[in-house]
């Protein structure tokens, strides 16, 4: 929801939809943000990828943070090992907590969209790598940031969740939630809409999807893996008749041969259902079908 929504520290640009930034990059991207958002995710849990975030703003109304704490947490989390990085490890010892949903004044409040946020005792362990005082960085006001006042607590928590639904509801009125994968389709529902197929964000149904065997499982990857291979066997093709083609013209190519050779043994396993499986395990190639469609109908307009 971080990265989808963009509120502070990275330009939405590379995903599209969001709050922040300068969106410099914006007319140079045709693409669906959709497509960028599929890769990020994609490779995150093909590759079991933890995400963490740092934001840059107030903790609270009473303590600021700037993008300090952009340079702050790199510089703790290199000093930090592979195993202390995992979030498994982190819940477990007591480094993570998480944000649950409260009631106030006869209303929800969303709290549980901040996800896990570290603790004193994180700070206390991690935080002494880098200072000789790590409390005096991070106290237990700013770890906490409702124990300056609740009320600006929740007044940020439902700003949070109201740009999260701005940004999710743009993925159904362009119709491209319909391309998201499957963990991602449901993230988006759970952020437009507050659940999806019944299910809210800490289902663990829904959860499950998020998981590297979900994915891999989906028809929705399986795609993925046949475009890719139709596009490679595409490729190669065309390389095999531009050199056939060379050779007929009677083309002086060092190599030719040996060139031909070699795209003709490529082609060959480009075909193979094998080739199809060695493709396991990567990003694929994206279907593109309902953007195409939409830029052919375009053009047929004009």
């Amino acid at each position: 929801m971080d990265f989808l929504t963009s509120l502070t520290g990275k330009s939405p640009s590379t995903t599209g939809f969001g709050s922040e930034g300068a969106l410099t990059k914006g007319p140079f991207n045709a693409l669906w943000p959709v497509v960028d958002a599929n890769n990020a995710l994609v490779s995150a849990m093909l590759t079991e990828y933890a995400g963490f975030t740092s934001a840059a703003g107030y903790l609270g109304p009473h303590c600021r943070v700037d993008h300090d704490v952009s340079m702050l947490v790199p510089e703790v989390w290199c000093r930090m090992s592979e195993r202390e990085r995992d979030p498994r490890f982190l819940l477990e010892h007591g480094y993570l907590e998480k944000v649950d949903d409260f009631e106030y004044a006869g209303r929800r409040v969303l709290a549980s969209r901040l996800g896990y946020r570290v603790t004193q005792r994180f700070a206390e362990h991690f935080l002494g790598r880098v200072f000789q005082t790590p409390a005096a960085v991070f106290s237990e006001e700013m770890l906490r940031p409702e124990q300056q006042g609740l009320e600006p607590f929740i007044a940020g928590v439902e700003a949070i969740v109201e740009t999260q639904t701005r940004v999710a509801k743009s993925y159904f009125e362009d119709g491209s939630v319909d391309a998201a994968c499957p963990p991602l389709r449901a993230l988006l529902h759970v952020m437009a809409h507050g659940n999806y197929q019944g299910m809210g964000i800490a289902d663990p149904r829904l959860r499950a999807l998020f998981s590297r065997e979900a994915l891999l499982e989906s028809a929705w990857y399986e795609e993925r893996l046949i475009v890719k291979q139709r596009r490679d066997v595409a490729l190669l093709e065309r390389q095999a008749r531009t050199l056939h083609d060379l050779a007929q013209s009677g083309h002086a190519l060092v190599g030719l041969g040996e060139l031909q050779s070699l795209v003709d043994t490529r082609l060959s396993r480009a075909r193979s259902p094998g080739y199809l499986e060695s493709l396991e395990g990567g990003l694929g190639a994206d279907p593109f079908a309902g953007q195409l469609e939409e830029t052919h109908a375009e053009e047929t307009r004009l």
